[in-house]
């Protein structure tokens, strides 16, 4: 460790203390980006089977890998600033501008999704209700649609109507089910042959609005997320320059 004598020491040291503080929250930062991404796929991956796309999925993949990129960072940081070499800074600075483009990525993508989001679900939600529930061939798009029906206890893509145009329904395999019993309040073995209020869920709307309501604040939340550790990140790199500056010229 150096010895810090004159005012240029002095401001070396400092920029240290504001570089390894930055550093602390930049690492708390990836540990937050990757706790939401491994959330997203860990516990909503039950949803994703009624998407077109895998826009949303992807999103999150790119945010576990930037969190993971950002811890490891974090700690090449620590070392960085604590040995005061340029090269580790260089390597580090370099680092913080990767991951700051890979969460730029993710937000665009983010972005766009959003954007599409309601033309989507409106495309894709009921066809895979009417086409794919309850086949052979579509095991896990079956299971999505269950779980979707039941955490947000509600019943087709905009009422409990659109099942009877249903392939699954219309089939013998339904045993005179009208709506799968996913969609009742208290499902038991065949309790979709009776389709009354008192029996499924009768919600305005259907599980569309639901379901676009949820996608939509979870990508605003991933996207709070990585705005806030990109803003972060170019402070960090700012600070990051002005330590190597310094260094390179207290040591030459």
């Amino acid at each position: 460790m150096a010895h810090y004598k004159t005012e240029q020491d002095w401001l070396i040291l400092y920029l240290k203390y504001l570089l390894f503080v930055f550093n602390f929250f930049f690492w708390a930062g990836g540990v937050t980006v990757t706790a939401v991404g491994v959330w997203t796929l860990l516990e909503k991956s039950g949803y994703l089977g009624v998407l077109a796309s895998s826009t949303f999925a992807a999103s999150a993949h790119i945010l576990i890998f930037a969190g993971a990129l950002v811890m490891a960072t974090g700690f090449l940081g620590f070392g960085a600033i604590v040995r005061e070499q340029k090269s580790c800074l260089s390597m580090y600075f370099c680092l913080l501008f990767v991951i700051f483009l890979v969460e730029l990525v993710a937000g665009v993508l983010a972005h766009v999704y959003y954007q599409r989001l309601s033309d989507e679900l409106k495309q894709h939600l009921n066809w895979t209700l009417i086409e794919n529930y309850g086949q052979p061939r579509a095991t896990e798009i079956t299971a999505s649609v269950d779980r979707l029906q039941q955490d947000f206890k509600c019943c087709g893509s905009n009422s409990s109507a659109d099942w009877q145009h249903s392939t699954y329904i219309l089939s013998q395999e339904a045993e005179g089910r009208r709506v799968p019993d996913s969609c009742c309040k208290t499902v038991v073995a065949r309790c979709g042959q009776r389709a009354h209020p008192s029996n499924i869920y009768k919600v305005e709307g259907g599980c569309l609005t639901k379901l676009e309501q949820f996608l939509a604040n979870h990508l605003l939340l991933m996207g709070v997320v990585g705005i806030s550790v990109a803003c972060l990140q170019i402070c960090g790199m700012v600070l990051t320059c002005c330590l190597h500056r310094k260094l390179q010229r207290h040591f030459y």
